[in-house]
């Protein structure tokens, strides 16, 4: 079973939406065909960063964003209600945002499991730069000190959409991204928790690249993907 990666650079919020859901519509209709269900192609995995935008999920309150109309211009950002799970994040540069849209079903895989071993794929990923990270209870994404009250922070946000076991949105990791930005919102809902990134965490720059790179690998590895066709 293997994905197609794909890094589609830098695009706007809603221009990757409607890709991904033009995607999603044909991976739908390949499964009309017979040579689809033979063949070993499961869906792509595209990788973006995003111009600076605050995104809010379905079950998000509107009033964790702390800006109003101007001071969104000022900030130079964007505000945009999505169909994905979770509640309100940030997107910006330097941060690896990752797209799967996957056959769930094809792949053998709960929506439940899915999450799960995306953020397996993450917290793998720090442990490869010595970062110990885990879960955090009744939230997802990936978290440092998780257990710890006033260090908790997050480095990994999730929000997923599923329809027809096909997936879309995805995971937003926090490269060298510019954490400023989360102090105009309340990330994911939460007033006592920070956030964080892998940049902050070292105390040097990374290579955004071999960052992502890297994720994708331990991402294959941890779905079971053995074969892998990659472009950009």
């Amino acid at each position: 079973m293997y994905l197609d990666y794909i890094d589609l650079g830098s695009m706007p919020y809603q221009e990757a939406w409607d890709f991904q859901q033009s995607k999603m519509d044909e991976l739908l209709e390949m499964r009309n065909s017979d040579e689809y269900s033979k063949n070993s192609f499961a869906g792509w995995f595209f990788t973006v960063e995003h111009p600076h935008v605050y995104t809010l999920g379905k079950s998000g309150e509107e009033e964790n964003l702390l800006l109003n109309h101007l001071q969104l211009q000022s900030a130079d950002a964007e505000f945009i209600k999505t169909n994905r799970g979770g509640d309100i994040t940030y997107h910006g540069p330097g941060q690896m945002v990752g797209y799967p849209v996957l056959d769930l079903e094809k792949s053998g895989l709960t929506v439940r499991t899915y999450i799960e071993k995306m953020e397996d794929a993450i917290i793998e990923t720090l442990k490869e730069y010595g970062i110990v990270s885990g879960r955090l209870e009744g939230a997802t994404g990936v978290w440092l000190d998780a257990k710890t009250k006033d260090k908790a922070r997050k480095i990994c946000a999730i929000g997923v959409r599923v329809s027809k076991f096909i997936t879309m949105h995805g995971f937003a990791f926090n490269i060298n991204t510019d954490l400023n930005y989360f102090n105009h919102i309340n990330p994911c809902g939460f007033t006592d928790k920070g956030v964080t990134s892998l940049e902050k965490e070292l105390g040097v720059k990374q290579d955004f690249q071999a960052v992502c790179k890297r994720i994708y690998e331990n991402f294959k590895k941890v779905y079971g993907f053995t074969s892998v066709e990659s472009r950009k």
